[in-house]
């Protein structure tokens, strides 16, 4: 559990109630359904809109990672890549075969496959740079839905002050109907801006972050991959291996 981000999203809440009760209003005011409703749910039908349904899934499924992100396997990658260098320069290059079938990572097990299968280092290399860039690219379109529910939130919010406008106009007559109108018109706003600022940007910002740091390892495996198969077996790999664990 990720209990920076716990106390974040309940920090950004607590500003918000805390900072209504001291301008001296009612928490219950900032409860509106309708605005809720006209903010959240055009806001994912915007998103919808621009993005395949597999695309959308993926990235509401990478939501856990905000609170639950990926283990840090920086250090069982580091001591795999130790093995692979040390079996392939003690027994050579088939003996990483064994590697390949044990592997659970299916990105980890293609390297070995062709470095098994005798493929050409250059090549391989050209391989796994396009499986890299295939998985960015897939994971960056999974994480943009939180940007543009950022991007869409604000304006869908003043959509909902617009509604609720319209709802007082149409109610002049009637002041006991004022009073819910105009709660929706400011709340609606109030939303579409603090969903983007507190949550969806947040969000967005954070499972980049993740991205980044699985891209950078699957670099460090691809450029280590090239150097057993080129039958490089000097201090590089150790460099690189040190390079994947600094932090960064």
């Amino acid at each position: 559990m990720d209990w920076a981000s716990v106390i974040g999203v309940l920090l950004g809440l607590a500003g918000v109630l805390v900072g209504q009760g001291l301008e001296g209003g009612k928490w219950s005011s900032l409860v509106q359904p309708a605005a809720f409703a006209i903010v959240v749910v055009g806001t994912f039908g915007a998103v919808l809109l621009q993005t395949r349904p597999s695309t959308l899934r993926r990235g509401v499924w990478m939501l856990r990672w905000v609170f639950a992100p990926p283990a840090d396997s920086r250090a069982a990658l580091a001591r795999d890549i130790n093995a692979w260098n040390l079996a392939a320069r003690r027994d050579g290059l088939l003996s990483l075969e064994r590697f390949m079938l044990s592997s659970k990572d299916k990105f980890n097990a293609k390297g070995l496959r062709m470095i098994v299968d005798g493929v050409a280092p250059d090549k391989l290399r050209q391989l796994l740079d396009t499986e890299i860039t295939a998985f960015e690219m897939a994971e960056r379109q999974a994480v943009r839905i939180w940007e543009s529910a950022a991007g869409y939130s604000p304006t869908i919010g003043i959509l909902g002050a617009v509604l609720g406008l319209i709802s007082v106009m149409e109610n002049l007559s009637d002041p006991s109907k004022l009073g819910p109108g105009i709660a929706v018109a400011f709340v609606s706003t109030i939303y579409g801006v603090g969903l983007a600022n507190l949550f969806f940007y947040p969000i967005a910002n954070k499972l980049k972050n993740i991205v980044t740091q699985q891209v950078h390892q699957q670099e460090i495996a691809a450029a280590v991959f090239y150097d057993i198969a080129t039958g490089d077996f000097t201090r590089i790999i150790d460099e690189r291996v040190a390079t994947l664990l600094r932090e960064h």
